[in-house]
């Protein structure tokens, strides 16, 4: 069944891919961006998308343009890495996403779909504004004003992701044969998961999330298996077969570092869901993408 979705972040990494693969399933998607963002990412398909500029937005004038919309889904993020204020990170992870919960329950929006971290909220204020948005959408569902599905995200990676991502920042530097990089001891574990198995949890839980029993759900999202950070470089600089110095223990961990984290993935099992790509998969098409451009 066909739906109409409004997406937010669709410039970005996870918002394009999941752009792409809610048209090839034929709903109709309304997306979100700002004035000033690149539209590198949706090139190839922005003429199929009903593109709306945030900024300066009356929501609720937004919803009674494109009305009957079935879902919202919350991909937009300000993490913190470019240097942004706290009002900046607070706008983007607690406000935009509460105007969306407020305005499209008040129209009949019935499902709410949002992007979380798996990080505790006092780590840091991408955490904590993520956490603080969480509340929020919990007080809607308690209330019935709507369906609030919480996806909790482990460290995905792919072709064309951020460069200042440490999956990317690795991969990028093992490529180009830096003559060193400069790492952790590397025993803290990491569960990765490829953008593809992302994007297909999505439509699965968009599939499911009018026959969920409870209006409040919250999925983690990962491969449901962990691996050392060490592991993992070892891995990108074998497959890359990169000249590197790999220096573990040049640098100290950070403050209040997490050693371990991996997805409990039974409830998206439950839902029929499971991942296609391995991490040597998944890696091996990183790799031969990004060996393409070069």
């Amino acid at each position: 069944m066909t739906k109409k979705i409004l997406l937010t972040g669709v410039t970005g990494f996870l918002g394009s891919h999941l752009a792409q693969a809610l048209l090839t399933a034929g709903h109709e998607v309304i997306a979100l961006k700002r004035q000033t963002s690149s539209l590198r990412r949706i090139e190839s398909i922005a003429n199929e998308l009903a593109l709306v500029d945030v900024d300066g937005l009356d929501f609720d004038a937004l919803f009674v343009q494109h009305g009957n919309i079935d879902a919202i889904i919350h991909t937009a993020t300000a993490y913190g890495r470019n240097q942004e204020s706290v009002s900046e990170i607070f706008a983007a992870n607690t406000v935009l996403p509460l105007q969306l919960l407020d305005s499209g329950s008040r129209a009949g929006v019935k499902v709410f779909i949002n992007t979380d971290t798996i990080l505790d909220p006092n780590l840091n204020l991408y955490a904590l504004s993520k956490n603080q948005l969480l509340q929020w959408g919990k007080f809607f569902s308690i209330h019935n004003k709507l369906t609030f599905i919480n996806l909790r995200l482990e460290h995905f990676y792919g072709p064309n992701d951020d460069a200042s991502k440490f999956t990317t920042f690795v991969i990028n530097n093992c490529m180009a044969n830096t003559p060193e990089l400069k790492l952790t001891l590397g025993e803290q574990k990491r569960d990765f998961i490829y953008i593809d198995d992302l994007v297909s949890a999505y439509l699965m839980i968009l599939q499911e999330a009018n026959d969920f029993e409870h209006a409040f759900n919250e999925f983690d999202v990962g491969s449901g298996q962990s691996i050392s950070i060490r592991s993992f470089v070892e891995t990108v600089h074998r497959l890359t077969a990169s000249k590197t110095h790999l220096a573990f223990g040049a640098l100290p961990y950070r403050q209040d570092e997490v050693m371990h984290s991996e997805a409990d993935i039974c409830g998206l099992s439950a839902l029929g869901w499971q991942s296609q790509y391995d991490l040597v998969a998944g890696l091996k098409k990183v790799i031969d993408e990004e060996g393409s451009k070069q």
